[in-house]
């Protein structure tokens, strides 16, 4: 069954879950709408910019859709949640691991009830429920949660014993002899003294660091004062043990509340994502993860995470930040309002303290792909996609894409960059002086590939042939360059020739920016990349470099042309004679109009170098009102022109490395 019109049209306009099917009845991929038909006509019909990627990889894997009607935006939410767990479709965020961070959790002491209940522990646990305990964390790795928990048993005196070894002991342990714990197993604890040892861990955990010191403080001067200077000790201890604590731990923000925090960045198809854990103005933590094939738009694959990982029953803060606005923000917080049984607010900052800390998660998110495991495993995958969206004949190992930058046909120059394996190759990057045209784009592309088809006869593998030439422009630019491979004695339908594209990002009739477009040889019409996908980010990302450098390039030529003086052409003016002259005159108008007893003043001048420089400027002058007495057009002197005094033929090897 295929999806028609007739299809899409039966469709109801309810708030619901849709779910897309293959030719085999899998489950590929689940969402869910306020408006079912809309939204699912979306991906077939296009017109929306979000969803223009969703019609590129549905159109060609679904062959059936299936919808569920429910009342409420948030029990769709509820419902895509279940689904997605229940089918694992491919193309929805599936977060890596199901294993849920580590929390601590310590049980509020009764009033009166059995030992395990009067004098509870902190425990490192993986689940969060329902159970009137209380829970800190999430701690973004078991060393961190352990060591807290190791601290907390070093300066308060909670047991570390099971329930079991609690109700059945009959004398301390090494723990006691230690003073790491007040043994209430075997010696006569009183559950209120106890409880004070409770409210202080509750109060570290909970970050009131100060009100604990303050408190700590009284009851040491309280011991003081009844002589108990062991006890006191004991807590001059935990005193300096919470201050070294405090200043290890840096405010980022002054909104004492739990926060978490999503940050997203993508290479393509690949996403990675970090969410930064703050907790009472503190950032404690980070945990990061990690999804291939996410050609949908930032936004949804986001909310995709965060529905995602707070359904697996972690700890809920009372905010959530992202970084992307996320469609349906209004019943994700009611959703996790309804998880926490406490307010949660969904924000997308946009500026301020809380705007940076999501600018800090999206860091936190390109250095884990930077960083991460298998990014040869996506860059082997992003080639196999390029060759097979393409056609090209062999896998697209070595790269070249060419550029020409230059301004008005002013200094044109040329660059060449290189990318290996998907990843810029820097020491095979070269740059181009274009020597025979100034204002051509195509005969300057047609000169720069026959020099470097040229440099390819040699043996130096540096200059070797690549797999794919990807040039910047449209069909006139890659013309010419196939022009220039064919007339350089490359046929391009040998075994050795590479492949060569166009690539040209080009102007809709209304003045935005069109998709980028892939123009092929031998193909009339250009061949439309999707948003998002892998070999659109290489190919853009190989682009932007190729144009980064040229400009690069042709800024330097245009600096040096810029420093060129009209006195660098007198004999026996060289740079020291001119710096001192231009600082003693000032300009070279100045120098223009001096006289000779003038210029033989000047430091560093003598009569011959002053009689060079009087002589060179009554020459200039006079070709000037020769070409004014003709009406040349283009009269004065050339040398006062920075370009024009500019040696074209410069011997220095344009084709260097650099």
């Amino acid at each position: 069954m295929a999806i028609t019109d007739e299809v899409l049209d039966r469709i109801p306009v309810d708030p619901g879950v849709y779910l897309f099917k293959d030719r085999g009845g899998e489950v590929i991929y689940v969402g869910k709408a306020i408006n079912l038909r809309s939204r699912v006509r979306q991906y077939f019909k296009g017109g929306d910019e979000r969803l223009f990627v969703a019609a590129g990889f549905l159109a060609r894997a679904a062959d059936d859709v299936e919808t569920i009607v429910v009342p409420s935006e948030k029990e769709a939410l509820l419902l895509e949640n279940h689904l997605i767990k229940e089918h694992q479709p491919r193309f929805n965020v599936k977060l890596r691991d199901d294993k849920q961070y580590l929390v601590l959790r310590l049980a509020p002491p009764p009033s009166s009830g059995p030992p395990r209940a009067l004098f509870p522990r902190v425990e490192v646990v993986r689940h969060i429920r329902d159970d009137g305990a209380r829970y800190w964390g999430p701690y973004h790795s078991a060393t961190s949660a352990r060591e807290t928990l190791r601290l907390l048993n070093r300066h308060f005196q909670l047991r570390t014993c099971t329930d079991h070894v609690l109700e059945t002991r009959g004398r301390p342990c090494l723990q006691y002899q230690i003073k790491r714990c007040a043994a209430p197993c075997a010696l006569p604890v009183t559950p209120a003294a106890y409880k004070e040892q409770v409210d202080d861990v509750a109060m570290f955990l909970g970050g009131k660091n100060d009100q604990l010191v303050e408190r700590l403080r009284g009851r040491m001067a309280a011991k003081a004062e009844a002589e108990d200077f062991e006890a006191a000790a004991a807590l001059r201890d935990s005193i300096s043990a919470v201050e070294r604590t405090l200043a290890r731990q840096h405010v980022v923000q002054d909104d004492f509340v739990d926060q978490d925090v999503w940050g997203l960045y993508r290479e393509g198809d690949v996403v990675d994502v970090a969410v930064l854990f703050v907790r009472a103005g503190k950032l404690v933590g980070r945990r990061a993860f990690h999804a291939r094939e996410q050609e949908r738009p930032d936004p949804l694959v986001l909310a995709d995470f965060v529905q995602q990982y707070y359904a697996t029953g972690t700890f809920i803060p009372d905010e959530v930040m992202v970084s992307w606005p996320i469609e349906g923000d209004a019943a994700l917080a009611e959703w996790l309002t309804g998880l926490r049984g406490a307010r949660v607010r969904v924000v997308l900052p946009q500026r301020g303290t809380k705007a940076r800390l999501c600018e800090l998660a999206d860091k936190n998110a390109a250095s884990t792909a930077v960083s991460r495991r298998g990014r040869e495993d996506d860059q082997e995958a992003t080639l196999a996609k390029l060759q097979e969206r393409l056609g090209l004949r062999r896998r697209p190992v070595r790269v070249e894409c060419f550029d020409i930058a230059h301004i008005q046909g002013a200094e044109p120059v040329a660059s060449m960059v290189t990318f290996v394996d998907g990843v810029a190759a820097r020491q095979l990057y070269r740059k181009f002086r274009v020597r025979s045209v100034a204002n051509d784009d195509f005969a300057a592309m047609y000169e720069v590939l026959g020099r470097r088809v040229k440099r390819a006869s040699g043996d130096d593998p540096a200059w070797a042939l690549p797999d794919l030439i990807v040039i910047d422009g449209g069909k006139g630019q890659l013309a010419s360059a196939i022009t220039a491979l064919v007339d350089a004695g490359l046929p391009l339908d040998s075994d050795r020739a590479p492949d060569i594209i166009g690539l040209a990002k080009e102007r809709d009739l209304q003045g935005g920016t069109a998709p980028d477009r892939v123009y092929l040889r031998n193909q009339k019409e250009a061949v439309l990349l999707r948003p998002n996908s892998a070999e659109l980010f290489l190919l853009a990302r190989l682009r932007d470099e190729a144009h980064r450098f040229a400009n690069t390039f042709h800024r330097e030529r245009r600096g040096k042309a810029a420093l060129v003086s009209e006195l660098d052409g007198i004999a026996g003016i060289g740079p020291t004679r001119r710096t001192q002259l231009l600082r003693h005159f000032g300009s070279v108008r100045e120098i223009r109009t001096a006289t000779l007893e003038a210029l033989i003043a000047a430091p560093g001048m003598n009569r011959r170098a002053a009689q060079a420089v009087l002589a060179h400027f009554a020459s200039a002058a006079a070709d000037a009102a020769e070409g004014d007495a003709g009406d040349a057009g283009d009269a004065g002197d050339a040398s006062a022109d920075p370009i024009a005094a500019i040696d074209t033929d410069d011997p220095i090897d344009a084709d260097a490395p650099v």
